[in-house]
């Protein structure tokens, strides 16, 4: 009998990075800044409503639309070359540290932000999310070596699922602060400000579980530090070529999950600008989704165990793309909202673990991390060109239904690349046993 890739003590360990850095992606990106950013935004804003960085006029409200653009655009140059020094070093956990630790430290900094200062909130947004992105790269780098191909769906669908558990228990206490913030003392300002922080507390104290149980193993030699990004970019591109299955679904999943990154992301602006539900109710429905999206993962994990990963995939951009429907049509009130958060819910862990996983089987072995570097462009948290959308579509339109209507082209693409990727064809090209 095969010897097995990892412990169970080692894989217990990488589904709590999932649990740490949660909490940035759900009280952060999800929650709460987007909104806090725009209210710091308005404050500075001029009599027409826009505000003016770098000398360039900006509609105050598109402005964590354009934020989450630019991030994404840096990850892009950064990540694949991260990626490929991650793949060239022996001391892959190491650089998890370093990165997961920027991030929680830029994240904790966000205490500090007050008054009118969007553009320190910007900076800070920029350097915690570039963290973000670099240390999940080498946190899915590391699933191809702890797991085989045949355990890959249920292992990452266990990560994901943790991670909205430990992203729900922070929100909670998030919840919980800003429901007694008067109680205490607290302005609702300062309640955002000391919940912006605690992701980061949150993100670096629950790390340690991770780097307390992986363990590094040989990497290749290569001379990505004597490449510039462009170069390396490059470079993964050219190789990409040498599996087109692996590259068509890379296109597919950068079409599909950008919408729903972009969704997921501003469904609380969209809740808090256009429908006026307060802070504290839009907490509730993200908690909401933390704990149901838990169970969701689950089932789709069984659900691809049946099916496949593929097809499971393909009905949870169906019920995405439903989704987009009624938001325009028929989200009115917040028992509506709450619905759609539901069903969001359900359909959200299993197409983004199932996703991850069958990836991890198009990539060739040992270059994971590269490889993943331009898989995250658009992973949890982040994404580029539906937001940068999503803005245009606002700051012309001023309408949020037609902003977020907007999106659903990305959806039909997404699917539409999927459904022609040979999943078997692009594992025997990566060298992998099984699809």
């Amino acid at each position: 009998m095969d010897q097995p890739l990892s412990t169970a003590r080692e894989r217990t360990g990488w589904y709590f990075y999932d649990w740490a850095n949660s909490a940035f992606a759900t009280t952060v990106v999800t929650l709460l800044l987007g909104p806090y950013l725009n209210r710091l935004a308005q404050a500075a804003a001029d009599a027409r409503g826009f505000v003016h960085p770098l000398g360039i006029p900006v509609y105050a409200g598109s402005y964590w639309g354009y934020l989450i653009a630019l991030s994404v655009m840096s990850q892009v140059l950064c990540l694949p070359v991260l990626g490929a020094l991650a793949d060239s070093s022996r001391r892959k956990k190491e650089l998890l540290a370093l990165f997961a630790y920027a991030g929680a430290l830029t994240t904790a900094a966000m205490f500090f932000l007050e008054g009118r200062a969007y553009l320190l909130g910007g900076l800070l947004f920029l350097a915690s999310n570039l963290s973000f992105g670099a240390s999940v790269v080498v946190y899915n780098s590391f699933l191809p070596e702890i797991a085989s191909e045949r355990e890959r769906d249920d292992v990452s669908s266990k990560g994901w699922g943790i991670g909205y558990i430990g992203g729900g228990l922070l929100l909670a206490l998030n919840l919980a602060l800003a429901a007694k913030a008067s109680a205490l003392g607290l302005t609702e300002e300062q309640a955002i400000r000391i919940n912006l922080c605690s992701a980061g507390v949150w993100w670096a104290l629950f790390t340690l579980i991770p780097l307390a149980t992986l363990r590094n193993r040989e990497g290749r030699r290569c001379r990505v530090l004597h490449k510039g990004p462009f170069r390396q970019l490059a470079g993964t591109l050219r190789d990409m070529r040498r599996y087109p299955e692996a590259l068509k679904f890379l296109l597919a999943y950068l079409l599909y999950n950008d919408a729903i990154q972009a969704v997921i992301t501003l469904a609380t602006q969209f809740g808090y600008d256009e429908l006026k539900i307060s802070i504290a109710t839009l907490s509730l429905a993200i908690l909401m989704v933390q704990f149901v999206g838990f169970f969701g993962a689950m089932a789709f994990n069984w659900l691809a165990a049946r099916i496949g990963a593929k097809r499971a995939i393909m009905l949870s951009l169906a019920i995405w793309t439903a989704v987009l429907v009624d938001i325009y049509v028929a989200v009115r009130t917040t028992g509506q909202f709450f619905a759609m958060a539901a069903v969001v819910a359900l359909v959200l862990g299993g197409s983004q673990a199932l996703s991850r996983s069958l990836f991890s089987q198009m990539i060739p072995k040992s270059k994971e991390a590269e490889y993943f570097g331009l898989y995250e462009i658009s992973d949890k948290g982040t994404s580029w060109l539906c937001p940068l959308l999503f803005g245009l579509a606002l700051q012309f339109t001023r309408s949020y239904r037609l902003a977020i209507l907007s999106l659903i082209v990305f959806f039909a693409l997404g699917l539409a690349l999927l459904a022609r990727v040979d999943v078997r064809r692009a594992a025997r090209e990566a060298g992998s046993e099984v699809a």
